[in-house]
């Protein structure tokens, strides 16, 4: 009896494994994330745009200033690393720093202390109306 249990177990969690990677389902759990000091988020981040490709751009300028763009809207702010954070003033006295983590082409921005994070890519600035 507890071998055609496990056996039926096994099959079921194979075919979930099978169907998880058909859809590539797997490569979400394969990712090993390393977190990045202050000069790599310096060198990565100034003059780049962080994306999620679809509802929002932090455009990073040189000279520290923060475009935020999201669902048509547009606000402005600063953005400078500290120590091995980036710090973003999104609004006037709101200031919050996070680690950065990459792997492959993705980039997560997490706020110590929280499961939470903001996911996407970092890229060359995109002409945007």
């Amino acid at each position: 009896m507890m071998i055609t249990i496990w056996h039926r177990a096994s099959a079921t969690a194979g075919a979930i494994l099978g169907l998880a990677a058909l859809l590539g389902i797997g490569t979400v759990y394969a990712e090993t994330f390393r977190p990045l000091k202050g000069s790599e988020i310096r060198s990565r981040f100034t003059g780049m745009e962080f994306t999620d490709e679809v509802h929002w751009v932090l455009l990073f300028g040189q000279d520290g200033t923060l475009t935020n763009t999201g669902m048509g809207r547009k606000t402005l702010g600063r953005w400078q690393v500290k120590r091995d954070q980036l710090c973003l003033d999104r609004s006037p006295g709101e200031q919050r720093c996070y680690a950065v983590l990459h792997s492959g082409k993705t980039y997560r921005l997490q706020e110590p202390g929280f499961d939470i994070y903001e996911e996407g890519i970092v890229q060359r600035p995109m002409a945007r109306r």
